[in-house]
């Protein structure tokens, strides 16, 4: 039988961190990867394949509006299989390189579907293989999979997935997105960008239902802006397959309606993949499908660790690496028997961004959040239709909202919604990592026009 000191479960962003950590500290380690093709969610699935197709999107829909800027140009539509070879390219690169940093020899690396024999046994299945792994300390870091929810004749009917359409050479004449989600606002944001009619339908009463009203309301007026129908507080009755279409049926308080459309997408999120591996034969909680755990990633099981999206409590990849580099710290301090106190998550500076249009950003405490632990806050507001740069550029949608603790003027979060959204956040975030106030954030230097002078407005009100 193989032993190791840290055995980690999956090998795409938070298995891989924490097994590089670990075998720096000098921990004996082995990654055990069970999917078909290496890489993990972001580069397979996620994160990559998505913001590929969405520069194909932004691409056609700066042609079809080039006129706005005296530029003589036609949309002449999208070409599927070369915008579908572009991304496989880059993918299979990606790809290529993280099966590589797996593979280095700096650590184990094995090929096959794990479940636990015991709580510190694990086999391992695959193609002419069978081997079981004994391990001092443990992590779980097997992802999600896509959530299909049981929606009357939707199965009959067929759908796409975000899997599906990340694969999909086709920009269908219509479309329907089921979701309000950070998925459905990039797929809806994509098909519109790519020419065709896109309706949203969401079953909360916003989109981004996590996020501030304000934030949630102007993502949902730049969506309308660019075309796409958006309907909240729906519940959707059936699906079925017509001579004219996909149609789907749904309700808004008394009022029903229905929809036709050439494809409808279900972009209602994803479950983490926790099952078929044993856990609870050996007792490792779970918290409906999600691995439950600690703030120093352990579960119930102390030796065992989990990071992800299999434990949340956050899909992002930045804090599945953080996670899976917490678990790896405490792993080794539980193998050395340190008197070092274990490390603990921190989600101060927890970030989130939507790659939509317009893109939807996020740092630190919300305002529901700050009300919701007695914090007093302050905050501010400033639109990008006042914005310098953003109307040169033709990008006025949205806003930035600023928040800061109302005696000490300290930043305590931020969110945007508008152009390069996801980069401009980032100010934010360093000044929150060096505990700025609103009017130390007000004397930093801008260059005169950007983008990023916009938050000096809403810094200066509310220093």
């Amino acid at each position: 039988m193989l032993e190791y000191d840290f055995l980690v479960i999956g090998g795409g962003s938070a298995g891989y961190a924490a097994a590089s950590l670990a075998a720096r500290e000098g921990l004996n380690v082995m990654v055990v990867e069970g999917a078909q093709r290496v890489g993990g969610l972001c580069i397979l699935r996620g994160c990559m394949p998505s913001k590929t197709l969405l520069a194909t999107a932004a691409s056609a829909r700066a042609v079809r509006g080039a006129s706005e800027f005296g530029v003589q140009a036609s949309f002449g539509g999208i070409d599927g299989a070369a915008m579908q070879a572009r991304k496989r390219a880059l993918i299979a690169d990606f790809a290529s390189y993280r099966e590589g940093q797996l593979s280095a020899g700096k650590f184990a690396f094995l090929r096959g579907a794990a479940h636990f024999v015991d709580p510190h046994t694990i086999a391992v299945e695959g193609p002419g293989l069978s081997q079981s792994i004994r391990a001092k300390t443990i992590l779980i870091s097997t992802g999600s999979k896509i959530s299909t929810p049981p929606i009357p004749g939707l199965k009959e009917t067929g759908c796409l997935d975000s899997d599906a359409m990340l694969e999909s050479a086709h920009i269908p004449r219509s479309i329907i997105v089921l979701g309000g989600g950070a998925i459905a606002l990039e797929a809806a944001s994509f098909y519109s960008g790519a020419g065709a009619v896109v309706t949203l339908l969401q079953r909360s009463n916003r989109l981004l239902k996590e996020l501030d009203p304000d934030v949630s309301e102007a993502a949902a007026a730049g969506l309308r802006h660019h075309g796409v129908r958006v309907e909240t507080g729906v519940e959707i009755r059936s699906v079925d397959h017509t001579s004219a279409g996909k149609v789907v049926r749904f309700s808004q308080g008394d009022t029903v309606s229905e929809i036709v459309s050439e494809e409808i997408l279900c972009a209602l999120g994803r479950v983490p993949a926790s099952g078929g591996m044993g856990l609870d034969s050996i007792g490792v909680g779970l918290d409906g499908s999600r691995v439950a755990i600690q703030a120093t990633q352990q579960t119930t099981l102390p030796h065992i660790f989990a990071a992800g999206d299999v434990c949340g409590p956050l899909e992002v990849v930045h804090l599945a690496i953080q996670q899976g580099e917490v678990a790896a710290r405490n792993a080794c301090r539980l193998m050395r028997d340190s008197k070092q106190p274990l490390a603990e998550m921190d989600y101060r500076l927890k970030l989130f961004a939507v790659f939509s249009e317009p893109a939807v950003s996020a740092v630190g405490l919300s305002e529901a959040e700050a009300g919701a632990a007695g914090i007093p806050i302050l905050t501010a507001t400033y639109p990008f239709n006042d914005h310098g740069k953003s109307m040169v550029e033709g990008q006025t949608n949205g806003f930035v909202k600023l928040m800061v603790h109302s005696d000490t003027k300290k930043i305590l979060g931020a969110a945007a919604v508008g152009p390069q959204a996801a980069e401009i956040i980032h100010e934010i975030v360093v000044a929150m990592f060096f505990n700025a106030t609103a009017g130390e954030l007000a004397q930093v230097p801008h260059y005169h026009p950007t983008l990023s002078e916009i938050w000096t407005y809403p810094a200066e009100e509310l220093s």
